[in-house]
Formats: structure tokens, sequence, C-alpha cells
């Protein structure tokens, strides 16, 4: 990772790992990295380090930020450079970005289903329940619970897997419990009827 060394007496040689994105310097304590040196301003300058490389910009200090000795207000930083914030010299030693990417384990799937004595196939996510289809793409398995419903305007229903969003379609000898009329009337709101008074 990029890293920067204060040079300057009383620092003992002291490194600074950059990281990824902005990096504060100056002499409060509010920064990412304290240089406590009557020169150097509260927030002097901020180093940013991207993909790009590395960036230093000055912060409005009072004494100025310099690079080789040339006061800047925005610069790119390259190994062997020496970076003066005021009085205090920085060595840039190192300027490479190494971005780790973190690894994962391979996703596992759900359990294969069950096979039942009849040869139906329990649901792997709900294994108390019968799977009634199967996804056309992924192969899965599914219970009516699983499966996604969608109507279209004017159209039948589709079954798409949940998984992968592709059609569902029944499994072979199994197919989906219809809901009776009863039970859609079961379902519905019942109101009260309203009662007119009697005219006299």
């Amino acid at each position: 990772m990029a890293r920067l060394v204060i040079k300057s007496d009383g620092f003992e040689s002291q490194a600074i790992e950059l990281k990824l994105g902005v990096n504060r310097f100056g002499r409060s304590a509010k920064n990412d990295f304290q240089i406590e040196h009557a020169t150097v301003s509260a927030t002097h300058c901020e180093v940013r380090l991207d993909s790009e490389g590395v960036t230093v910009r000055d912060c409005k200090s009072t004494n100025g930020t310099f690079l080789d000795g040339e006061p800047i207000h925005e610069a790119k930083l390259e190994a062997g450079q020496v970076l003066q914030l005021g009085d205090v010299e920085l060595l840039v030693e190192n300027t490479e970005v190494k971005v780790e990417i973190p690894k994962f384990d391979a996703p596992q799937g759900p359990a294969p289903p069950v096979v039942l004595l009849d040869g139906s196939l329990l649901c792997p996510r709900h294994p108390h329940a019968q799977a009634t289809h199967q996804c056309t793409f992924c192969r899965e398995v599914l219970c009516d619970a699983c499966v996604h419903h969608m109507r279209r305007r004017g159209g039948k229903t589709v079954l798409l897997c949940p998984l992968c969003s592709h059609k569902c379609e029944p499994l072979g000898g199994v197919q989906p419990k219809k809901r009776s009329l009863m039970d859609f009337l079961n379902k519905t709101v019942k109101l009260p009827f309203l009662r007119s008074k009697p005219r006299r």
C-alpha cells in the first residue's frame, strides 16, 4: 500500500500507511494523521489514494504545501518525491494501490428434495409441503408457497421461480390444489346490510 515516511528531525522516520480515499494531514487531532509541528496548519492538506494513484491537495494552509521544493495547490505524487508541509518533509516511499478482494465460500444450494414412497417430492424449503412445480431453467422443485404467481392483465397467471425468475411448470402427476368457489367466498369480507326505516 502507498506509504509516506516523515524525514524531519524529531519524528524518527515515522512511516504513514495511506488508506483508500481521502487522508487528511494537519496539526489538529481531528485529522487522519496528526503532525504536531508549529509550521503545520490545523488541517494542512489532503492526500487521496484511489485507483488512479496518489494525489495531494493543499487546504489553504498558512505555510504552504511543496513537492520537491515547488509550491503546489494540487499534484500527483510519485515514488521518490519529497512532500513538504510547512517545514516538515515526507518522503513518498511507495504509491502502489492494492485492493484486496474478499474471498467468499461458494454458495450452497438447498438440500435435495426428499422422495416419498409414492414417488412424490417434498419441497426443500418447506419440508412439510409437497413439491408441486419445477423451474424450467434451474430445475429447482418448489411447493405452491414458493412459486411466485404473476397475473397478466387479460391473461393467465404466470408461475415464476423465486430463484431465477424463469417459468415454472407443474411436476408430472402433481397438480397444484385449485381453490374452489367456496374457498373464495369464505375469504370475502362480509358486509352488514343496512335496513332502511319503514316509512310512515
